[in-house]
């Protein structure tokens, strides 16, 4: 069995921003899109790639809330009405395995004790090595190229 779970985000804190006319989304850093193909809208609330015609918010998330130099936010896709997604232990979904990942393991301080960059197919073994480490709280993945937040692992 693997020690290790991804989990999407909560939705609830975004789904009355898609009632928004779009001048508000824009004030507050946000935009509405609406997806132009199957792959590339990556919704970090279903851990999976949005589809031809969903509409989608591209917003500023902070990811890394704690108190530490390592704090951090950045952009992220929402999909109108996706529900939040927790995976299996061990489950890596395509939309992991297909991207490049940066794998970032944080210990209980929020302070960074491990970073690498792997093929999506590679993160499972990373992963585990990093848990392998008892000082490792939690790991962050995110995608390489755009340096976008894509989900949190924790142990399972």
């Amino acid at each position: 069995m693997s020690s290790f779970r991804l989990a999407g985000i909560d939705p609830a804190p975004f789904a009355h921003l898609f009632e928004l006319p779009d001048a508000r989304l824009r004030a507050g850093g946000a935009v509405r899109m609406v997806a132009d193909r199957d792959f590339g809208f990556p919704c970090r609330v279903g851990l999976d790639d949005a589809r031809t015609g969903d509409e989608l918010l591209l917003l500023p998330y902070e990811h890394l809330p704690g108190d530490s130099p390592y704090r951090a936010s950045g952009p992220i896709f929402v999909r109108r009405g996706a529900s939040r997604r927790v995976l299996a232990p061990g489950e890596v979904p395509p939309y992991v395995a297909r991207r490049l990942i940066s794998v970032r393991a944080y210990d209980a301080d929020d302070m960074m004790l491990e970073a690498s960059v792997c093929e999506g197919h590679a993160v499972e073994a990373r992963v585990m090595e990093y848990f392998a480490r008892h000082q490792v709280r939690y790991i962050h993945l995110h995608n390489a190229q755009r340096g976008c937040f894509s989900c949190r692992v924790d142990r399972a």
